[in-house]
């Protein structure tokens, strides 16, 4: 349903991860390689960022097709972070909440992308929707079901689960609450990076040759030799130097 990717590491341009590779997260908003829902991504995208000295990431986001955006590419030429998550999606349902709807969310510190779609939302997430706080389920951003995901995954984040645990929680219970949900979650606080497989692709790129950077994406963005697949149904929480793989248990009945 959509292509995300989140990076730590050296500062460097964000062209250099999502404009310049020959399969970038620009290219697969028309031509994606791996995604298995949907083959465009022109409902919107967005990117996040972090300054120097400042734990609140900047965002810039749109309603429309990233290729349509003229100001995109020269932004992202000149803006350099050491950690960023950006995504293109496609809309689970037509023309909700536009900009409002497109990764990633944010709050605090933290960047949110949410790949794939609530199976039968949105009376599957009912249950779950009335498990938040009043102030939280009025506070969202959208009223798409990545919104929903996100103020789950926002609300543990701030009763102080670490970053995979609030991820892996959060799909427990969608997964539990509307089997056939397709779960990629990504998530970042700027040091680290936590997401999940549950329906859809995520690789990863870190160590030799990357100059210190390490990425997680729905796709390679080249043929680099060094990405390697994670498997369905798996909890990946990265920082600069390591890369963590956990199996997630499917709910019980």
């Amino acid at each position: 349903m959509c292509r995300h990717i989140a990076f730590i590491g050296p500062a460097e341009p964000l062209g250099d991860v999502l404009v310049r590779p020959r399969h970038s997260l620009v290219r697969q908003s028309w031509e994606p390689r791996r995604q298995r829902n949907g083959t465009v991504n022109a409902d919107g995208f967005g990117v996040g960022w972090y300054a120097d000295d400042d734990p609140v990431p900047a965002r810039y986001r749109r309603a429309g097709p990233v290729w349509a955006d003229l100001s995109f590419a020269d932004l992202a030429r000149v803006v350099r972070s050491g950690a960023a998550l950006a995504a293109v999606r496609d809309a689970t349902g037509a023309g909700a909440d536009g900009e409002a709807a497109a990764a990633p969310f944010a709050d605090g510190p933290w960047l949110f992308s949410h790949n794939g779609a609530v199976r039968d939302w949105p009376v599957s997430a009912a249950p779950l929707a009335a498990t938040l706080p009043a102030v939280e389920l009025l506070g969202m951003a959208a009223r798409c079901d990545s919104a929903l995901v996100w103020a789950l995954v926002l609300h543990r984040l701030r009763e102080g689960d670490p970053l995979g645990q609030a991820l892996a929680d959060t799909v427990t219970d969608f997964a539990a609450a509307a089997p056939g949900s397709r779960l990629n979650l990504l998530l970042t606080d700027g040091a680290a990076i936590a997401a999940t497989t549950w329906g859809d692709s995520l690789w990863y790129l870190t160590g030799p040759g990357t100059d210190g950077r390490t990425v997680v994406a729905s796709e390679p963005y080249d043929d680099s030799p060094g990405w390697r697949e994670v498997p369905d149904r798996t909890l990946l929480v990265a920082t600069r130097t390591d890369v963590q793989l956990t199996p997630l248990k499917e709910p019980t009945a």
